[in-house]
């Protein structure tokens, strides 16, 4: 139990110092650095568009933003002046210029997250969605300081994670999984984080084995564990961690590694190990400029150094700290360094140097209060002025309302009159369109009945008067020629016999297209039949397909889809120049269904608009005749066309 207290006492030394680092200083770079930095500088050297080579400098400016600030810097302002064609990237430049503020002006940072917070939402491709998650969350960062984790927890669990599901990004929401854990567990929630840390791991273990989002989740529960005194899990998750890292000894994670290491040592009490691992992470922190974890690992050593008593070699850490130039800055990290020196120097017995060093302690601490207070009456001054603000607009407000209701009156009077009267109009338009389409409809189908009685009478005088006289002139010149004495024959004859046979087919071909006699004897279905086969020539094929076609359908309708069907096989042949076409006829109830469908030349449907046949004319004629439907699919660049058309029979 006294085991157990200690070690816990070891891990919380210092707990306060290193509890902003793993939200902060993270960057989303693979762990294979050199082959993403080989192939982002090929980019720039391609001949590629501005929008490729502002992303590629996007990308390099936040690669090199913790290592070199003034190579972050020009590849940030190449990128502006490339992305000015293009509205997203000139948007996606607030994220980017905000990823290189957040380590050097927390201010700049927090407003160049707003502004693409702010318009980024106007985009709904999977890039926006994906940069507005990240956005929002690094505003939520930056924001921490003044509002607090729950604000950061909020923000992460209502808006980031949401946006990043959305888009099935799994490695991203992982990675925001982890960031949620990383604030339950600075918040002391460890068993939370614990939960998070294992959904994280659990969404892209698999898919995505050795990403540097696997490694820091594996990290952060690693550091997790520690806390919770889980010592066999910690060490599990670090094993895990150092084999994905063993490829890449220059990694910028090995200092995170070498930080999460030495907390393992500390929660099995090896003083030793806890020095070996922080000396190897100082040097690549330093070298990396990964600040916060340069101090959080002087503090491990500083911890081991204090738990043995030797109190000098704690001094010249913590001076140590003082002396690195991107600490010197920040204003936490020196009230941190001064009140350990304050206990360091006391532990010395060197109260005059313990005093100075509480004296500055004091000194900072009552500056950054002061900054504070300063931020709250600011606040509020502010949130008061608004008030006194709000009230004036309200009574001008209520000034102006009156005065709008006033004009709205006889807006509203002036607006009724004048809707009635449009009203009245309307009714007369509709009125008048209706019984002029009612006249049209009734005279076109007049039209077409007069049509059929009159293509009856013809085909009728054709075959019984015209066709009979013909066949009686064959017969009788065939009966004189087979009378006469000469055995010989006589081509001429024979010749002139075999014209008046064509012709009395011919004029039979006529009568029948003029008045079907299969539709008449037996039915629709026949007569289509026999229309398609009568069109089929060495050319041309024809494939009829009736489905459930029933004969019951009166006289009238019956020709009517007879005559639609043979007006299309007609544009067919004659204008598309088809050599397969398809007749499909289906029967549901009181709907017909006509779909025919050829292989020839397309056309333009616009052409119908403007310029229309006899033929299309009457096919849409027929159609309106039985309250149908007409469907043209036709293209000039392309081969073919469809004709689908609906009729209701009932």
């Amino acid at each position: 139990m006294q085991k157990s207290i200690t070690v816990k006492r070891w891990l919380f030394i210092g707990f306060l110092f290193c509890i902003s680092f793993k939200l902060n200083a993270q960057q989303y770079i693979p762990l294979n650095e050199h082959k993403y930095l080989d192939s982002l500088n090929k980019m720039l050297t391609s001949k590629n568009t501005d929008s490729l080579l502002a992303r590629a400098n996007f990308l390099l400016s936040d690669y090199w933003r913790l290592k070199d600030t003034i190579k972050s810097k020009a590849y940030l302002l190449t990128s502006k002046k490339q992305a000015q064609k293009y509205p997203f990237l000139k948007t996606a430049f607030y994220f980017y210029e905000g990823q290189y503020y957040t380590a050097n002006n927390k201010k700049k940072a927090e407003d160049a997250y707003a502004v693409a917070c702010a318009e980024l939402v106007k985009y709904n491709n999977k890039d926006a969605k994906q940069l507005l998650a990240y956005s929002w969350f690094n505003y939520a960062l930056v924001k921490r300081a003044e509002k607090g984790y729950e604000f950061l927890i909020d923000i992460i669990l209502k808006k980031v994670i949401p946006l990043s599901e959305s888009i099935n990004d799994t490695e991203r929401t992982s990675y925001y999984y982890t960031q949620l854990g990383t604030a339950f567990m600075y918040n002391a929630q460890f068993t939370k984080a614990e939960t998070l840390f294992e959904k994280a791991i659990l969404l892209v273990e698999n898919k995505y084995p050795n990403s540097s989002t696997i490694l820091l989740a594996y990290l952060s529960a690693a550091s997790n564990y520690c806390y919770l005194i889980k010592t066999k899990q910690a060490r599990a998750m670090l094993n895990r961690a150092a084999k994905i890292l063993k490829p890449y000894p220059e990694s910028i994670q090995y200092p995170l590694y070498y930080y999460n290491e030495s907390m393992y040592y500390t929660s099995k009490q090896i003083p030793n190990r806890i020095l070996e691992n922080a000396d190897k992470g100082m040097i690549l922190a330093k070298a990396y400029n990964q600040k916060m974890l340069y101090q959080m690992l002087s503090f491990r050593k500083h911890e081991v150094y204090i738990n043995s008593k030797q109190y000098d070699k704690s001094k010249d850490i913590l001076l140590d700290l003082l002396s690195y130039g991107p600490l010197r800055s920040d204003e936490n990290s020196r009230k941190s360094i001064y009140g350990q020196l304050a206990k360091t120097n006391a532990n010395l017995g060197l109260m005059n140097e313990a005093y100075n060093w509480l004296v500055a302690y004091n000194k900072i601490n009552d500056s950054l209060n002061d900054a504070r207070l300063k931020e709250k009456i600011n606040a509020l001054e502010i949130k008061f002025r608004n008030v006194e603000n709000q009230k004036k607009i309200e009574q001008l407000q209520i000034e102006k309302e009156k005065s709008i209701l006033s004009a709205k009156n006889n807006r509203l009077t002036i607006w009724l009159l004048a809707t009635v009267a449009a009203f009245l109009l309307i009714i007369t338009f509709f009125t008048i369109s209706y019984y002029k389409n009612k006249n049209k409809l009734i005279t076109s189908n007049a039209m077409l009945e007069g049509e059929e009685k009159e293509r009856t009478r013809v085909a009728r005088d054709l075959h019984d008067g015209l066709g009979g006289m013909l066949s009686g002139v064959k017969i009788k010149l065939s009966g004189w020629a087979a009378n006469r004495n000469s055995k010989t024959n006589d081509p001429e004859l024979e010749r002139i016999i075999s014209q008046l046979d064509n012709s009395v087919k011919e004029l039979r071909h006529i009568a029948r297209n003029m008045m079907p006699e299969s539709l008449l004897r037996f039915g629709l279905k026949t007569a289509l039949k026999d229309l398609c086969e009568s069109a089929i020539t060495d050319d041309v094929s024809i494939d009829f397909q009736p489905y459930n076609l029933k004969n019951d359908l009166p006289s009238k309708i019956q020709f009517t889809i007879y005559r639609i069907i043979q007006e299309l096989l007609s544009n067919a042949v004659r204008h598309a120049n088809a050599k397969q076409i398809i007749v499909q006829c289906s029967q549901n109830e009181g709907t017909f269904f006509i779909t025919v469908e050829d292989d020839g030349k397309g056309f333009d449907k616009r052409l119908l608009e403007e310029k229309q046949g006899m033929g299309m004319s009457n096919i849409r004629n027929r159609v309106n005749y039985l309250n149908g439907k007409l469907e043209i699919l036709s293209d000039e660049s392309q081969k073919g066309t469809t004709v689908n058309i609906e009729l209701n029979v009932i």
